[in-house]
């Protein structure tokens, strides 16, 4: 048996309800569906990887470094793709993540296969300390996202969600609301990205790839979309069953299915959604 180890399951929970709060806005709130989450993430990683080894960065300005690049990367994306919707949007982003992952492979950023970091402000301290920040930075997360649906921006792009056209007659500007809100949701992917390289030390394009896109749509499923307590409640559920039961993670995807068809059953609007599913 595998002792449990819970000061990793929270440290992951907290990255992972960083960069699904950013799906969140995107998806659940803006009602853009996107199966390439997991780029922004790697953008991230990536990004403050190399700053901190090739240019000596410190840990806190390559973090910010590193949100700034996947969200101007994210809000750049989303330009030429503002007229998709549904699946055709869907198969956009998925082809974006394929496409930075092959690129990450053939720039040979890797050593040996994997980015190792020499030191970084993560790996050198306590985990506790690690958790306490991680935390601080979630809960700023969620603050700054409570605040972002509550003002007319945020209601803005729920009408959108709603009726684009409806949205468009009252005057709203449907582009710079779709761009603005990928761009923020790909810069928390990004941060979550920079928390989760610098803690784990080593990284590999092979990490980042689409079934990390739908472990991170699972959650926000879970949890139900549109809904930050949401958000928290599914993360912390889908990072903690691998842990658990890691005996047999390698049926997790499996986990997930069986989890996210109970749910569709039983509570098609997640455990704390705010969106009605059409049936």
């Amino acid at each position: 048996m595998y002792g449990i180890d819970i000061v990793q399951i929270l440290i992951f929970s907290g990255i992972n309800i960083i960069t699904v709060l950013g799906l969140n806005l995107i998806t659940g709130v803006t009602g853009q569906l996107s199966l390439g989450h997991s780029a922004f993430f790697s953008i991230g990683a990536y990004t403050s990887a190399l700053l901190m080894l090739m240019l000596g960065i410190p840990f806190w300005a390559a973090l910010i470094l590193a949100a700034l690049m996947a969200g101007l990367i994210g809000g750049l994306f989303s330009v030429p793709i503002l007229r998709l919707r549904g699946d055709y949007l869907a198969i956009a982003t998925l082809g974006f993540c394929e496409i930075v992952r092959v690129v990450l492979i053939n720039l040979k950023v890797d050593i040996n296969g994997r980015t190792k970091f020499l030191s970084t402000s993560l790996s050198d301290i306590p985990r506790e300390t690690t958790l306490i920040l991680v935390l601080v930075l979630v809960v700023l997360a969620v603050l700054f996202m409570a605040a972002v649906e509550r003002s007319k921006f945020g209601l803005a792009l729920r009408s959108i969600r709603e009726d684009e056209v409806a949205s468009q007659m009252m005057g709203i500007n449907i582009a710079s609301h779709k761009i603005l809100s990928f761009a923020i949701g790909s810069a928390f992917a990004g941060l979550g990205g920079a928390l989760y390289a610098s803690y784990i030390t080593v990284i590999s394009p092979g990490d980042f790839g689409f079934m990390r896109s739908i472990e991170m749509l699972c959650m926000l499923v879970l949890g139900g979309m549109g809904s930050i307590v949401g958000v928290i409640a599914g993360t912390v559920v889908l990072t903690s069953i691998p842990e658990i039961l890691r005996e047999i993670q390698d049926y997790r995807m499996i986990m997930y299915g069986i989890v996210l068809i109970l749910m569709m059953v039983f509570r098609p609007r997640g455990l704390f959604g705010k969106i009605r599913v059409n049936v």
